[in-house]
């Protein structure tokens, strides 16, 4: 029996998702938390099989963890479930530790191969980014090739999202515990990076990006 944490913080989402993987004889879910600082206490204690984690978190965020979770020397296998861009997102994270990565959006018939395919110690992505990250292997793209938020590096499109979430330089350095320089610093990056003009309009594209998603 894999023993499963889930790390999401809609708990409508964790509820529909415990009752898909446990009609499954050999999956169980031992333990759900809406945070990073939830799930860092409940990872030793559960010691599961396996982490389903959301990028966007009640507190903090799911690539801060799992960039906490591998500097740790942690090799929990860890597949990302979020509703954000495969095309945006798979890549990152796959690059800073994660198993695989499944769009929330995608059929359910694909969610319990996703998880034991990770479990099996296998890559899970969609057909579609495979063939994009196999491509990407042979057109590197310069980042001034790239479109979009695509440009931005792990970090920006962090404090892109938390502002996109309307949160102040405050308690954005504070979740990611960086001084308000350090994200102001970050911001003008990301202003120049998508041709923004001014904070304001800065928030309202974040807002914006946000709610599509």
């Amino acid at each position: 029996m894999s023993k499963l944490l889930l790390i999401d913080d809609h708990p409508v989402f964790r509820c529909g998702l415990a009752a898909l993987i446990e009609a499954e004889a050999d999956l169980k879910i031992c333990g759900e938390a809406e945070s990073v600082s939830t799930a860092l206490q409940l990872i030793p204690k559960l010691k599961p099989d396996m982490l389903v984690l959301d990028l966007l978190l009640a507190e903090g965020d799911g690539l801060q963890l799992l960039k906490h979770l591998r500097a740790q020397g942690s090799k929990l296998p860890i597949l990302v479930m979020s509703m954000y861009d495969e095309q945006l997102f798979a890549e990152r994270v796959i690059k800073a530790g994660a198993n695989g990565y499944i769009n929330k959006t995608d059929t359910i018939s694909h969610i319990v191969p996703a998880i034991r395919r990770v479990l099996q110690g296998r890559i899970y992505v969609s057909d579609a980014m495979a063939d994009t990250l196999l491509q990407s292997n042979f057109n590197h793209k310069s980042p001034q090739h790239l479109s979009g938020e695509a440009k931005l590096t792990d970090r920006e499109l962090e404090v892109y999202m938390m502002l996109g979430k309307g949160y102040s330089t405050k308690r954005i350095a504070s979740e990611l515990n960086l001084s308000s320089k350090t994200i102001d610093s970050h911001k003008e990056h990301i202003k120049e990076k998508l041709a923004i003009t001014d904070n304001n309009s800065l928030i309202h594209h974040a807002v914006t990006w946000m709610m599509t998603k």
